[in-house]
């Protein structure tokens, strides 16, 4: 026997209004928090640096008793992240580092190893290469590069800031004290037989990468910006010498940008998206999990959004927005992490600076892309 149960017309105008409710939840839950800028904006790798007193010989040959214990990074990707093919061959990186700099290992996979570029800050990247990017302050600006090819060919070189803000590579910077080494397990520029690929040690003074009279010596906790790529081009052969491939119009065909933490566009010079290398003094221990990002870093997300909506601004208007509002954004109290931020900004056409609060401090980027810190003011 059916038994049917009649309900009131407001029970079903309750359950259909509690249904909607849920549905509207749901539906702000699933909105972006970066609407448009997610590639630009997700969080970078990171990489504990523990402390060794030992130095490592710098040969290239990453057999010495420094690195045994210490751990790899993860293989790169793309420069695009999940936007493209998972790299052709696997590249990793293990880092340590004593009083005097930091020690890096690079090991890249490649059945054909070729390198052309013999002197002294050539443009390295014209052959396959190994790049190096640090950015000691966190600041975006005053950044150094080095990259090395299979030769052994260094190209090192100082960003006062970034291309895109109007910046131009000091070339001429040759990083003081610093060593390097590769070394290749096959043969060099023999395509007849098929090379395992090749490795490389550096030593990077922390002189080297201090602004000041004397080397800024990192201590237990503190942590840089960094991030390493490989050039890696499309090649035949003719005439027993490696050549890069060319497309229809007589043009080398691009070559791949394989980096250890994704960039989310093909541009290493956007150091706002490199990882956080933290600095240990203990000896041994997790490489990958032994650091949490800062608080004050997801707070700058919010920055790095507003700045990339402003610049696509100037772009449609050749005019920066003078409000928030011009850019979409309405909500100028959050919620970061389950604390209350305030953000704001003071912009003319040419011009302009974001800010956010983080409870004792105030951070803020200019239209240079300069990340700065104060103190909040006592009211």
């Amino acid at each position: 026997m059916a038994i049917i149960f009649f309900y009131p017309k407001s029970i079903f105008y309750l359950l259909f209004s509690c249904l909607m409710y849920l549905t509207t939840i749901s539906s702000i839950k699933a909105q972006p928090k970066f609407p448009g800028k997610e590639h630009l904006l997700s969080t970078p790798k990171k990489y504990t640096v523990f402390f060794n007193s030992e130095a490592a010989k710098i040969d290239g040959k990453l057999d010495d008793e420094v690195w045994k214990n210490v751990q790899w990074t993860e293989n790169f990707k793309d420069i695009e992240a999940e936007r493209k093919p998972l790299p052709t061959w696997n590249t990793r990186v293990k880092m340590t580092w004593d009083n005097k700099g930091l020690y890096i290992a690079a090991e890249l996979l490649d059945p054909h190893v070729w390198a052309y570029s013999k002197s002294y800050d050539d443009i390295v990247f014209y052959d396959n290469d190994f790049e190096v990017f640090i950015d000691p302050d966190n600041d975006t600006h005053r950044y150094y590069e080095f990259e090395v090819n299979a030769l052994n060919t260094m190209f090192d070189l100082f960003m006062p800031k970034p291309y895109r803000n109007g910046s131009g590579a000091m070339i001429a910077y040759n990083a003081p004290g610093m060593k390097w080494a590769v070394d290749i397990q096959g043969t060099l520029n023999n395509p007849s037989d098929i090379d395992k690929g090749w490795t490389v040690e550096m030593f990077i003074p922390f002189w080297a990468v201090t602004i000041g009279n004397s080397a800024k010596l990192p201590v237990d906790g503190d942590f840089w910006r960094i991030n390493f790529s490989r050039v890696e081009w499309k090649t035949e052969v003719k005439d027993g010498k490696y050549i890069k491939l060319k497309g229809a119009e007589g043009r080398n065909l691009p070559e791949d940008n394989w980096v250890w933490s994704s960039q989310g566009l093909i541009n290493m010079h956007y150091p706002e998206r490199w990882a956080y290398l933290h600095f240990s003094k203990q000896a041994s221990g997790d490489s990958k999990n032994s650091f949490t990002i800062p608080y004050s870093e997801e707070q700058k997300k919010h920055l790095w959004y507003v700045y990339y909506l402003q610049k696509d601004y100037f772009q449609k208007n050749k005019e920066y927005a003078s409000d928030l509002s011009k850019l979409g954004i309405k909500d100028i109290i959050f919620q970061v992490s389950g604390k209350e931020n305030k953000l704001w900004m003071e912009a003319g056409p040419h011009q302009f600076m974001i800010f956010i609060n983080s409870d004792e401090q105030v951070y803020s980027v200019n239209d240079e892309g300069l990340v700065q810190m104060r103190k909040k003011e006592s009211k």
